[in-house]
């Protein structure tokens, strides 16, 4: 046992982390589901998870049968080294696979997916064929494997972490400015770690790799801690136009209404290949908080105009659009670092051009076509129906 803690102790801390990050993962994750009714995760963040925990892993269970590979079976080492090269495979693919998905480009066509996971499906296949090239080199400070199917597995490998590379670039505008240091720093160590474990493969540093990127994406983007005030955030806002609804005489009812609405058109919209670069999950996001506070500038309007049963007269109708601008005016003033809308201030856009109209006969500056903000629009049609 001992022997064993001495080949795998660097494997052994990082095993640790995993599995802690792992365990407040599945314990706030279930608490968040349960406060909010839905379900928060990312599911190829969970497959980049349980396949860091399952490499890193297998990463210290062959570092103890590489160093005693006289003494344990030529038949067990050759399987377990092949499965820890398929487990970190998998984690390049579903960590490829994950920024798909967040930056809103993982297609639903079956083919091209099938395209994606390819050269993860080749590697196996190369590595299968050729385990028994595999040969055991005694280092100056670590036994370790070389053979066919390790250059294969550290190449797809670094093949899908260069395509992740280019994913996360192209799409940095899907990520908060404050989140993005830390996960290019992340990806380009984490990068830089496989390149050296391939050249240099003594050092025996690969669970470094899975380990920071892991980590790094679950602080930045995963942790379910951080989407709880983000779900309170959401709630609270929504609860403050609820009320300013029921002083307008409603339920409640129209607010979360016309936020889902605007949601909805936002998701079909973004199936169109004009919307799907701008339309993404922050973007979504930013309208669903954006949307409940679009009518927020009736809280200046007098109750005897707000609350009147019967038709507007022409000047307490002049007052009545005056809404849009206060409601603008606050949310610069007093809610935008509540609104979590980024540079683009959609909360603000949203407040004071939802009532302008396409052949710029709106309120409250008679805007028209593209000269209205495209989050505008959607509220505007969701609002009218």
């Amino acid at each position: 046992m001992m022997d064993f803690f001495i080949a795998a102790k660097t494997q052994i801390v990082c095993l640790m982390t995993l599995l802690y990050v792992g365990y407040l993962y599945l314990k706030d994750g279930n608490h968040l589901d349960k406060i909010s009714g839905k379900k928060h995760c990312n599911v190829y963040y969970d497959w980049v998870l349980v396949c860091a925990e399952i490499s890193v892993l297998l990463d210290g269970v062959t570092a103890y049968t590489a160093a005693h590979y006289k003494k344990v079976s030529s038949w067990l080492n050759g399987e377990l080294h092949f499965v820890f090269y398929v487990s970190i495979m998998l984690f390049a693919t579903f960590y490829f696979f994950y920024w798909l998905s967040v930056s809103g480009r993982l297609s639903e066509d079956i083919t091209r997916r099938m395209i994606y996971y390819l050269p993860c499906v080749i590697g196996m296949y190369l590595c299968a064929i050729n385990m028994r090239s595999v040969r055991f080199v005694e280092g100056k400070r670590v036994t370790y494997s070389m053979g066919f199917s390790v250059y294969v597995c550290f190449s797809v490998v670094a093949l899908y972490l260069l395509f992740t590379l280019v994913v996360f670039f192209r799409n940095l505008h899907v990520i908060k400015a404050n989140k993005r240091s830390s996960l290019i720093t992340g990806i380009v160590f984490a990068y830089a770690i496989m390149m050296v474990q391939f050249f240099l493969p003594e050092v025996l540093v690969s669970c470094f790799a899975t380990t920071l990127i892991t980590l790094s994406i679950y602080l930045c983007m995963e942790n379910p801690s951080v989407k709880m005030v983000e779900v309170y955030h959401e709630e609270m806002l929504m609860g403050f136009a609820t009320l300013l609804e029921k002083k307008d005489g409603g339920t409640g009812g129209h607010i979360r209404r016309t936020s889902e609405y605007a949601v909805i058109i936002a998701k079909e919209l973004s199936k169109l290949p004009k919307h799907k670069k701008h339309i993404n999950r922050e973007y979504l996001k930013s309208l669903r908080q954006a949307a409940p506070m679009h009518d927020i500038g009736k809280i200046s309007i007098p109750d005897n105009i707000l609350q009147k049963p019967g038709k507007l007269t022409d000047e307490e109708f002049d007052i009545m659009k005056t809404h849009s601008a206060e409601g603008a005016k606050i949310i610069k003033e007093t809610f935008s670092h509540l609104v979590d809308d980024g540079e683009d201030r959609m909360a603000y856009k949203v407040a004071l051009n939802h009532h302008e109209k396409w052949n710029g006969r709106g309120y409250p500056n008679g805007k028209k076509e593209d000269e209205i903000p495209v989050c505008a629009r959607r509220m505007a049609v969701a609002d009218v129906f």
